[in-house]
């Protein structure tokens, strides 16, 4: 017999077919099976076979539901999805992600063991080559993403304004809306803003896991937090604060690097530059052996871990000031956009 409480998973994807079926089945395979559950797929209109294989699939899992995305960006099939959407509980997770076997369970329990409208845990990073295996060690570094509590080995279960795939109250978005439909990036991060500024609680505990599929490649990398940092500046504007001074400081540093280059080349000043230089080589090579100590079977793989580091800032740091004369006329326009979230009918 099967409980009355429904758990829906929401996946917005495109272009997956690497890794969806292997996410889907960890949602299929989780401990609990004595929920009602479905999964949501909110495709944006892929072209690489992903959308055999979810049809493949739905022939023998009636759970699966597949919807079409044509913006073919996160929120808008977020949205969609979860104007449809059942659940008691609303599961967000990325279509190159996989589920513990527990992780439904662990998450059914810190809802009863906490007053948290959104619980979650940390990620583990899957590397598939030596590249994917800096990457991944880069951003698990506080140096390289600032310390992030759901990148981190946390130890005890913490209030947090901010985590990834986490389990969600239905009635949160009741409440606060859907995801923003301006931010092409970054939508899940303003969305948890979102919540701590209504006065909605974010638990994150160390027994709720998840893994996820980082980039392989540092061009890759290079766009995907370029990205970040361009859309962060968006839910500035959006939310009228800063969640964190991590979010603000590649900005700082890359405006600190065009006035050290401005002041050499106009000025004939070096100082700015070499003290820039050798301070940040100096914080990289820091953390670069760190690192190295903690992960001893690196190899000789670890040269690239300073490029990753400086990827990461140069591209977060590049994108938000590209962002801020991009954005520049929207500072007024606060308004939440949650286009194809239909609220009336979300009960």
């Amino acid at each position: 017999m099967k409980n009355n409480l429904f758990i829906t998973y929401i996946m917005p994807i495109r272009n997956e077919s690497i890794f969806i079926e292997k996410s889907i089945n960890s949602i299929l395979h989780q401990t609990f099976q004595s929920f009602d559950f479905e999964i949501i797929i909110a495709d944006g209109m892929s072209t690489d076979g992903t959308r055999d294989v979810v049809k493949r699939l739905m022939e023998s899992i009636t759970e699966i539901k597949l919807i079409d995305n044509p913006e073919k960006t996160v929120p808008t099939g977020f949205n969609r999805a979860l104007s449809i959407s059942r659940g008691d509980y609303i599961i967000r997770i990325d279509g190159h992600a996989l589920l513990a076997r527990d992780f439904l369970e662990k998450c059914l329990e810190q809802f009863q063991i906490t007053n948290a409208d959104c619980v979650g845990g940390p990620i583990t990073n899957i590397s598939r080559d030596k590249i994917s295996n800096i990457i991944s060690i880069a951003l698990q570094s506080k140096f390289g993403v600032g310390g992030i509590s759901f990148r981190e080995r946390i130890k005890y279960g913490k209030y947090v304004r901010t985590l990834a795939f986490g389990a969600y109250n239905r009635q949160v978005f009741n409440k606060i809306g859907g995801y923003d439909t301006d931010l092409i990036r970054n939508q899940d991060d303003e969305f948890n803003f979102r919540m701590v500024q209504n006065k909605l609680k974010i638990w994150i505990h160390p027994s709720i896991k998840s893994f996820y599929y980082p980039k392989s490649s540092i061009l890759g990398l290079f766009k995907q937090y370029f990205q970040y940092g361009f859309y962060k500046i968006r839910v500035f504007q959006k939310r009228g604060a800063v969640a964190s001074i991590r979010h603000i400081i590649p900005l700082i540093f890359m405006i600190a690097i065009l006035f050290s280059i401005y002041v050499l080349l106009f000025k004939d000043v070096v100082f700015p530059i070499k003290s820039l230089s050798l301070m940040y080589a100096f914080t990289s090579i820091f953390f670069t052996i760190n690192e190295i100590k903690k992960n001893t079977q690196i190899g000789f793989s670890f040269i690239l871990l300073p490029l990753c580091f400086l990827t990461l800032h140069i591209s977060y740091g590049l994108g938000s000031l590209l962002g801020i004369f991009y954005f520049f006329n929207k500072w007024n326009d606060v308004r939440l956009k949650d286009r194809y979230f239909e609220k009336n009918n979300f009960i």
